[in-house]
């Protein structure tokens, strides 16, 4: 992609903001609550939210820190950040337009870098989180969040092909051991592995993207001809309602890797 370019999720999001500021599955969960928890007492910190989204990691940890760094592809996203910031009182919140595999930043600039659903947007897995631990300090904390593929071929076709029917920017759901080898690469030790289930009500999951009609109609009938293991496996409801697996990594930057 040219420095010209525009990148290809910044367009497909750009019209989004305001339902990703407004999704309850993006603003609650256990998982913010975990993350939250973690930089409890870390007043001095600065941390990085890569892939902010609508911003919801920033602003539960703004209370808890130095200082955020809310960063994304996607300019509206940004602009809804730092207005929802301000409005909430969270003077200490910046933005900055990037990719994951290109970040502006100094190496060991930051204490704390958090990704949440994010990485299955990235063009590159390895290059994005070797950024995040370029930019992160020597034993400073990073915590990941993402949707995890099954482990079984089956179940893994599924679950892309409906992501992908759903969101033309999808790149992939990596499972709990690519992720695990991909942080050991990128020069982390992974701390800490935390499954969960995500319920995902079918109308606001496809309303949120924008889906078109013909797409929603594929899902749908991928769903009803389903073998039983994969409606099984992913809970999936009549009105097409499902679960997905997440998973938090939490992991910290090794101490021998070149910054």
């Amino acid at each position: 992609m040219s420095s010209s370019e525009p990148h290809f999720v910044a367009t497909q999001y750009a019209p989004r903001a305001q339902e990703y500021l407004h999704s309850t599955t993006h603003s609650s969960g256990a998982d913010l609550d975990q993350v939250e928890a973690a930089l409890r007492g870390l007043a001095s910190a600065r941390v990085l939210d890569l892939g902010c989204g609508g911003g919801h990691v920033t602003y539960r940890v703004a209370p808890h820190v130095a200082a955020v760094v809310a960063c994304d592809v996607t300019a509206s996203m940004l602009a809804v950040v730092a207005e929802t910031a301000a409005a909430r009182g969270h003077a200490n919140v910046t933005t900055q337009h990037a990719a994951a595999e290109q970040l502006p930043f100094q190496g060991a600039s930051f204490d704390v870098v958090l990704a949440r659903y994010t990485s299955h947007h990235w063009d590159d897995l390895d290059a994005g989180l070797r950024e995040a631990r370029r930019v992160l300090k020597p034993g400073g904390l990073a915590i990941f969040i993402d949707v995890v593929a099954p482990g079984k071929a089956l179940l893994d076709s599924h679950l892309q092909t409906l992501e992908l029917l759903r969101d033309g920017s999808h790149v992939r759901n990596y499972s709990t051991s690519e992720w695990v080898a991909a942080l050991a690469r990128a020069g982390f030790a992974v701390q800490s592995l935390t499954p969960r289930k995500l319920h995902l009500a079918f109308d606001a999951w496809v309303a949120r993207t924008h889906t078109g009609a013909e797409h929603i109609a594929a899902i749908r009938s991928l769903q009803i001809a389903a073998p039983a293991s994969v409606r099984a496996h992913f809970a999936t409801a009549a009105d097409g309602s499902f679960d997905l697996d997440t998973l938090t990594l939490t992991a910290r930057a090794c101490n021998d890797t070149t910054t």
